[in-house]
């Protein structure tokens, strides 16, 4: 095998070090500017001279619930990431190993609506939730959370779904299992790798949801994390509290990085699935 010239190797090493420079940095300035105070702030060095956690103590004892809305965040992304996988197992089953008339159709329907703007659906949805009695209630923000994920869901579940061995299921229909027992028993642990790979970028994009968020909560103690940043102020109106709002970020973003340093494996697993054959 030809080996790679050294001017190749120091373009790639180079470019791979600018990638990395350029995805990390902001967040390294993030977390160096929440450890920052006063005039501190707006200093030229990236590592503060002195460093305080005061502005992480600040926002869980400040006047805005921040804990309150972290919780909020936790348990809506949570809940709309299981509603969302258990729904679209099951419909990636049908579309990716049942044959019917007007398969093809649909799916690109399923597409269709993943790609609608949020706004398009705003004043629809807002009539909805409160038909249901769920404005201004955290919980009920599962349901237009609900309404976008699961469309991509389906769609990347049933790409997987569709290239698990058939023998697999006839030897299961042999054996008297119905299509739950498919599912959940024969076809949950061959598909690990992919349901961790879309229900996480599922919980990402349920986690950072903004939108909805801001328009169907009005109550601080009902109000999601992203609605809660940009809710911080200052002690007067002319004040921006970059300090407390960089904290705040790195706060936001830390579980993000924790789930995918944990299921780094099988996020890659599930990703390149299907990539090669044999």
């Amino acid at each position: 095998m030809n080996q790679r010239p050294l001017w190749g190797s120091v373009v790639l090493y180079a470019f791979a070090a600018l990638v990395v420079i350029v995805s990390v940095y902001p967040f390294l300035y993030t977390v160096t500017t929440s450890l920052k105070t006063g005039t501190a702030l707006f200093s030229t060095s990236l590592l503060p001279d002195a460093p305080t956690l005061s502005n992480y103590v600040a926002l869980f004892n400040g006047k805005q619930p921040f804990g309150t809305q972290l919780g909020n965040s936790i348990m809506v992304a949570t809940v709309t990431v299981t509603i969302s996988m258990l729904m679209a197992i099951t419909g990636a089953y049908a579309l990716g190993r049942i044959d019917f008339k007007g398969k093809s159709t649909l799916l690109l329907a399923i597409l269709a609506v993943s790609m609608f703007p949020q706004v398009a659906v705003l004043s629809g949805m807002f009539e909805l939730m409160q038909a249901l009695g769920l404005y201004n209630r955290s919980i009920g923000l599962v349901l237009p959370y609900t309404v976008f994920t699961l469309p991509f869901t389906v769609w990347m579940l049933t790409t997987f779904m569709r290239g698990l061995p058939k023998e697999l299921e006839e030897a299961a229909i042999m054996d008297g299992c119905g299509p739950l027992r498919i599912i959940f028993e024969v076809f949950m642990p061959l598909l690990a790798p992919a349901l961790v790979s879309t229900g996480l970028l599922a919980f990402i994009g349920a986690w950072n949801e903004f939108l909805f968020a801001l328009t169907f909560m009005t109550d601080d103690f009902q109000r999601t994390v992203p609605v809660g940043i940009s809710m911080i102020s200052g002690a007067t109106a002319y004040e921006i509290p970059w300090g407390s709002i960089m904290a705040a970020s790195v706060i936001v973003t830390v579980p993000l990085v924790l789930l995918v340093l944990v299921f780094q494996k099988k996020i890659v697993s599930g990703l390149t699935a299907g990539a090669v054959k044999g």
